[in-house]
């Protein structure tokens, strides 16, 4: 049931009772970019990619509540290149070579390079020599991909009742952990 309207960028949305702007504008088809959200989980704004700009501020849409007669500025220049800037932090701290990544073409990450315009790195690469871990027979998990945007995390608790993954650490320090004795995920 419908319960109001938001416009996003000129044009007015649909959103039912409990939806937060980034989950009306996606059910109607409008793309707001976003890295960290996923429609199983609780909204979490830890990319801030999902940034739009409501009466000259800047929020995330994966955690504002959509409210009736709300007006959202999405695809602006300001926003897009805030994004930009987000992109080329992620690309430089981690070993993200597109063009020899087996996911190329048929990545999250790169399709919203694209989209937001980020077409070189913009900062110097950190190239972090971080362990891959395929200590377990069915996954492996490269810690040089990984964006620290917590979904495994979420998955882990919110969706298996576990707490297998954690962000450990502070600003550059920042690493995904597993909760195990050898901290491995064998």
């Amino acid at each position: 049931m419908i319960a109001g309207h938001v416009t996003i960028d000129g044009q007015r949305i649909p959103f039912s009772a409990g939806q937060s702007v980034l989950d009306a504008a996606l059910a109607a088809g409008v793309y707001i970019p976003h890295l960290c959200h996923h429609p199983d989980y609780a909204p979490h704004g830890s990319c801030r990619l999902c940034v739009v700009a409501v009466n000259g501020r800047t929020t995330s849409a994966c955690t504002l509540p959509a409210s009736d007669g709300l007006s959202v500025a999405n695809l602006t220049e300001e926003l897009q290149s805030m994004r930009r800037g987000l992109l080329q932090m992620l690309f430089v701290e981690g070993n993200h070579v597109c063009p020899a990544c087996e996911l190329s073409g048929s990545c999250q990450l790169q399709a919203l390079a694209y989209f937001c315009g980020m077409l070189e790195p913009g900062f110097n690469h950190f190239y972090p020599q971080r362990p891959v871990d395929a200590s377990h027979p069915d996954a492996i998990i490269d810690f040089n991909r990984c964006i620290l945007c917590e979904l495994c995390v979420r998955a882990s608790r919110d969706a298996d009742g576990k707490s297998v993954f954690a962000l450990t650490g502070r600003g550059m320090q920042t690493r995904l952990s597993i909760n195990s004795p050898t901290g491995l995920l064998g």
